[in-house]
């Protein structure tokens, strides 16, 4: 496996590569329809692509409020720390931007992943494309 590298992504240049990403893993494994998917919040989100050598493999976005989304991973490279990388990747993006608190709704399977890097629950269970999630948040004061 070639090294794995994360860097900031410009949606009108990447746009074909997050697409790919994120149909594979939200439309067509976890049955999300398109139209949830993808949003009006794209354009103005800071996006990341996680690459193996020069393939993308996976991505995650940031909205100006601190919000993280769409973190996704292709399946064949799972369980090989991609989403953590990424994950550090934009974590350290948004302290940058002075986002001192990041937040999430983390599918609920997920939590002990997003718990690891410092997030924590702040819901009840609740559905989201008929998916349990959970709101978590992560304080870059608390969690430096």
């Amino acid at each position: 496996m070639n090294k794995i590298s994360v860097r900031l992504a410009d949606w009108h240049k990447d746009n074909a590569d997050i697409h790919r990403i994120r149909s594979a893993v939200f439309v067509a494994e976890q049955h999300v329809p398109p139209e949830l998917e993808f949003d009006a919040e794209d354009p103005s989100a800071v996006h990341f692509l996680a690459l193996e050598g020069d393939y993308p493999i996976g991505t995650a976005r940031l909205l100006p409020d601190g919000t993280i989304g769409r973190v996704s991973v292709l399946k064949d490279w799972r369980g090989l720390n991609v989403g953590d990388a990424l994950m550090r990747a934009v974590i350290l993006e948004a302290q940058n931007r002075d986002l001192s608190q990041q937040m999430l709704s983390a599918q609920v399977h997920a939590t002990p992943f997003y718990e690891r890097l410092g997030f924590r629950v702040v819901s009840e269970e609740f559905l989201e494309a008929g998916i349990p999630h959970v709101d978590m948040v992560r304080d870059s004061r608390e969690s430096a």
